[in-house]
Formats: C-alpha cells, structure tokens, sequence
C-alpha cells in the first residue's frame, strides 16, 4: 500500500537531489529510485531501486533525461502492464535540441503519456532551477506551471507545487508541454521583436541626425556627439516609438470596419504588431527616461540657450572699484511648456509601465486598465507631440523656408500626429458606433429593396 505522503523521485542528479531537498522541508517522505542504489549513498534521503520507488509512490518525479525513458520507465511495461496504473508522473524535462520545436511536434510528456496510457502524465516544474529548489532567498522565477490531460492529477500536482511554497498555475491540456518543453531554451522570446524595432528606430533616427546637424549644416561639434546628439536622439525616438505604440489599434478599427465582423483574423503583421506593444510601450518608456536625465544633466543656457532669457551684467564703480552683479536669466516661455509638457509626458508614461505590470494591473478591472492603456495612451502621445512642438515652432518660424519640412523636429512628428488624428476621427459617433457594434458581434442589418 503507497504512502499518501510519500512522493517518488525517480533520478538521482542535481535535479533529482533538489526536489528531494525541498519535498522534505515541505513535510514529504521522500523515496529515491535509481538504477544503481548501491553506489548511490546518502545519509539524508532513502534511495532504493526504480520498481520499489514506483510500487511504494503515486505520485513520481520523473528527474531523468527523455532518452532514458524507454529503458527506464516504458521497458519494464513488457513484464508489468500495470506498474504505472492510476499513478502521477511529473515530467520535469526539457527539449535539448538547439532548433524551436514546431506546433505539430509532440513533447517528451505527451510521448510519455502515449507510451504509458494508464498512468497520469503532468507536464510542471521543468521551468524551475535545482538552485532555487534548494535556496528560499533565490531572484530567479518561482512560478510552476502545471498542464496535464487528466484534471484530478492537475489540481493534485498544483496543490503540490503551493505546499512547496511555488506559484503555480493551471496551463491547460498535455499539449502545452510543446511550448512549456522549450520556454528555458530562449532568451527573452517576446522581446526579440520589440528590441529589434527599437534598435532600429533608434538608429534611423541617429544616422539623419548625426547628417542633419554634424555633416551638413555643421551645427554640433564632436565634443557633443556623446550626450548633447544622444539626447537629441532619444527625444525623437521615444515620440517615434509612443505613435508605433498606438497605430496599430488604429490599424485594427480599419480592417474591422472592412470586414464587418470581429471574428475574420488580422492579417499576420498587424497581428504580431499588437502583441508585442506592451514590451514596445516598456522600451519606449525607458528611452524617455535616459532622455530625461541626460536633459537635466544638460540643462543649461550654453546648450538650450532658447529655453533661457540672456543674462544681464551690470558695472557699478564705487570708490575706485568695480563691482559686477550678474542678473541669471530665468527660463523663457519656450523653456518653461517644452519642461512642463516633457515632465507631464514622462509622468504619463510611468502610470503606463506601472499598469503592465501583473501585480498592480490585476488590482484594476477590465475597465480601469483599458482607461489607462487607451485614454492616458492618447493623453501621453498629446504631451509628447506638445514637447516637440514647443521646441520645433520657434525654430520654424524663425526659418521661414522649405528647409523646415527636412529639419527632424519636423519628421519625427508627422507619424504621432497621424495617429493622433487617426485616434481622433475613430472617436466621431460615425465611425465610432459601427466598430462598436461589429465589436459586440451585432450583425449588420439588411436593407431590403
């Protein structure tokens, strides 16, 4: 008769030891199977041989490489029908292949449970290290998510993930052990494509800067390219990167209106465009960010000489002595709205990046945090276009010239007004109701002759 409390481990590696570590202090008896007990000593944990592991346990830990499962586990199948019967295996391996695996490719935990159908594969803990199982003070991730066919071992091996002190979390069918098997094998997969956009707008942006003002009108000298252009840099990407932000639901009212109905897909970029736009709205906020503090280290009459009133000196002689007072010249009316819309940009933009993250959006209900993604969104672009503006138009004015169209405070705000506008005219009541009718799934009604 199995121990209730007792839980197998079958696997005597780092991973094996790790568990084994962890279900003890969690109050477990503890049974480790080898092949090989003998050479395997160990004053803390009792180690047996795999078929007294598996007799004695229902629920196993299966801490082996994949390729050993048809020696260690399938073969004795052929002697033994009902070894595994109504038992838990949890899977904790990984793909090791170098290339991804396709959706239509099985995982290790759904060949296994193929190969053993009367057992109760549950595919968890394979996104954990052995060196958080064994330290409480570890940074790493402690969530667990749990996917199994069988409901009953899900729920089971999920209470046992919290007794364990994991969070752990219901991911549905055996079949998401495909993307689970290879989540550790990439590095930051969901913000590949947003890094690349940036990396990308932010160079693009550099290049016509450093020809704008370096090559051809000669207006920055090398001394400045370090900071004084990077800023420069950094102003027109974060606007850049807030109307990328921010087109695509624009781009989405478009075709819904085209295909009157909310069930036809997008079409694939459109559809990779508005996934990825909450790293896209993190990595903008740290551009505006840098070029927040660059500013302030920045801040000065010598680099923002329009921002400031021209300082007044005064010569007062006074018993043959000269005595100078300098009058500091306070901040112009250009100085003062480009800081403010700026400081009001930035403060927007912090509101954003707190709502995404899980901990403080899911204290919001679905209402709330759509107002702060969509309405402050809009808000913190009109900020933004106003920072730009209160710094480029004088300047316009001042030029008075075709050459204004090619000047980059000029270029970099055609694309965010065009999505400011876009947002504008999706909110008139003859736009606006049609998508919130093909949005509810409200057929469109039919005219008759």
């Amino acid at each position: 008769m199995a121990d209730p409390r007792c839980v197998g481990i079958i696997g005597c590696g780092n991973m094996g030891f790790a568990l084994a570590h962890r279900l003890t202090l969690s109050g477990f008896t503890v049974l480790m199977g080898s092949r090989n007990p003998a050479i395997r000593p160990n004053t803390h944990f009792q180690i047996t041989s795999i078929m007294e592991c598996i007799n004695r346990s229902n629920i196993l830990f299966i801490a082996i490489h994949a390729e050993h499962y048809t020696n260690v586990l399938i073969s004795p199948l052929e002697h033994n029908p009902a070894l595994f019967n109504g038992k838990i295996l949890i899977d904790i391996s990984n793909q090791l292949n170098k290339r991804g695996q396709k959706s239509d490719e099985f995982s290790n935990a759904e060949r296994l449970q193929t190969a053993i159908p009367n057992s109760h594969v549950v595919k968890a803990f394979n996104t954990i290290s052995s060196f958080v199982m064994e330290s409480s003070t570890a940074g790493e991730s402690r969530n667990v998510f749990v996917a199994s066919d069988h409901p009953f071992a899900r729920d089971k091996v999920i209470i046992l993930a919290r007794e364990m002190n994991f969070e752990s979390f219901n991911s549905g069918s055996l079949r998401t052990a495909r993307y689970l098997e290879g989540y550790t094998r990439f590095l930051f997969p969901l913000w590949q494509r947003p890094l690349y956009i940036t990396l990308s707008v932010l160079f693009i942006w550099l290049s016509y800067t450093l020809y704008m003002r370096f090559i051809q009108t000669k207006e920055t000298s090398w001394n400045q390219l370090f900071l004084h252009i990077t800023n420069k840099v950094l102003c027109i990407s974060t606007i850049t990167m807030l109307a990328i932000v921010y087109m695509p639901s624009n781009l989405a009212c478009v075709f819904q209106l085209i295909y009157k109905t909310k069930d036809r897909r997008f079409p694939e970029w459109l559809d990779k465009w508005l996934l990825c736009r909450k790293q896209l709205g993190l990595l903008t906020f740290a551009i505006g960010l840098g070029h927040a503090v660059i500013t302030l280290v920045l801040m000065s009459p010598a680099y923002y000489s329009t921002w400031f009133h021209p300082s007044k000196i005064e010569i007062l002689s006074l018993q043959n002595q000269t005595k100078f007072i300098v009058e500091h010249g306070r901040m112009t009316w250009k100085g003062e709205l480009a800081s403010l819309t700026g400081i009001l940009t930035l403060l927007s933009m912090s509101l954003l990046a707190l709502a995404s993250i899980p901990a403080i959006g899911n204290l919001l209900n679905w209402r709330e945090w759509r107002f702060v993604q969509s309405k402050l969104g809009t808000l913190t672009l009109l900020f933004a276009i106003g920072h730009v503006f209160a710094m480029a138009i004088p300047r316009w004015v001042e030029k008075r010239s075709i050459k204004m169209l090619y000047s980059v405070g000029f270029l970099c705000v055609v694309f965010p007004v065009l999505t400011i506008l876009m947002k504008f005219l999706f909110w008139l009541p003859c736009f606006n109701r049609p998508i919130v009718r093909i949005r509810r799934g409200e057929q469109p009604k039919l005219t008759t002759a």
